[in-house]
């Protein structure tokens, strides 16, 4: 059976494509390098919809405004344009309200969106520009330490690196935030204490890498403006021991955190970037690979959810659970020391 792999590489090759919503314009070249912030799309597009009902505002049948109708979908139109006109001896004519674009034209009917907004499309990543997508995007190269989470507050940022902990079983504490971490990324174990949460989000501080945190602080995590990532999850558990080295062999170093929430059904997770040098490119990492012995592995599902442990073994053929299905499953020996039967559909590849 085929795994989802969490990656936490010390040196890995990514591909990223960022794509715009809409058609726009690329801002970058390939081969150019980018920082996360840096905008390599944008794309305009109308603040509001108008509806121009033909048939209505004429008196006549749907099928009658539709042969009146004088434009089609795409074209862009500019206020007191002619959209459609019937003659005679009183001749009408309707106008557009607005300058914008046409999105749809059908049933007597004409959908404008009108008004002039810039959508900018930022990298989110380091790297660089190794192809452009038509008018919708780039793909940005990446090479460094990868570290995916599985929680984000949804947020993006660039900063240095500090640990607050020495050991993984850390936690985030008010009496180590102070203003000389203003700007910085902060690397601890666990937090359950909202006043230490909201203490380093009102530094500011750049970003907050978490092993864990309380469930309870999700609301406050949700309103901070800067990204808060959860490697392993929810309720109090160490680091897990191989981001706890990666992260802190890195230490004092630029990060960069996109928080974005994890969403399995396009395997986009929320991911930690360190950029660092290399003299050609390492290795891309699989996004799947089959269950083996000896793996690195992290339950996904409860009553263990986002503890990590060592696949010992698979069992041969189907397993019945408490639940009285039978699955296909594998004995897991937890950090913790305990060892137990977990459906293979609850357990992801640590990589």
């Amino acid at each position: 059976m085929l795994a989802p792999v969490a990656h936490i590489f010390p040196l890995t090759t990514i591909r990223r494509e960022r794509l715009l919503p809409l058609p726009g314009r690329i801002t970058v070249r390939e081969g150019q390098k980018v920082n996360p912030m840096d905008v390599v799309a944008e794309a305009r597009f109308g603040e509001n919809h108008v509806l121009i009902d033909v048939g209505r505002t004429l008196e006549i049948t749907p099928a009658e405004a539709q042969k009146l109708i004088q434009i089609k979908a795409g074209d862009v139109v500019s206020k007191g344009e002619l959209i459609a006109r019937k003659k005679g001896f009183m001749s009408q004519t309707i106008s557009a309200p607005d300058s914008g674009r046409v999105l749809l034209v059908g049933n007597g009917q004409v959908l404008m969106e009108v008004g002039d907004s810039l959508f900018e499309l930022r990298a989110t990543i380091p790297g660089t520009v190794t192809q452009q997508i038509d008018d919708r995007g780039v793909e940005i190269t990446f090479n460094g330490a990868l570290i995916q989470g599985v929680w984000g507050n949804g947020e993006m940022n660039v900063g240095l690196m500090l640990p607050m902990l020495t050991t993984a079983e850390g936690s985030l504490a008010v009496q180590q935030l102070d203003v000389s971490l203003r700007g910085s990324v902060l690397l601890a174990g666990y937090c359950d204490d909202p006043a230490a949460l909201r203490t380093a989000i009102e530094l500011p501080v750049r970003g907050i890498i978490l092993g864990s945190m309380s469930s309870a602080l999700v609301p406050l995590a949700l309103q901070a403006q800067c990204p808060i990532i959860l490697i392993d999850g929810f309720n109090k558990r160490p680091l897990n021991p191989t981001a706890f080295k990666l992260l802190t062999t890195n230490a004092k170093r630029d990060v960069t955190i996109n928080a974005v929430p994890w969403d399995r059904q396009t395997g986009t997770r929320p991911e930690i970037f360190i950029p660092l040098p290399v003299t050609q490119a390492p290795p891309s990492p699989r996004d799947v690979e089959a269950f083996a012995p000896d793996q690195a592995v992290r339950l996904i599902r409860d009553p263990h959810c986002s503890e990590v442990g060592t696949l010992v073994s698979l069992r041969p053929g189907l397993t019945p659970m408490p639940s009285g299905l039978r699955v296909a499953a594998a004995e897991v020996r937890l950090d913790s020391g305990e060892q137990i039967v977990v459906p293979l559909a609850n357990l992801e590849v640590l990589e």
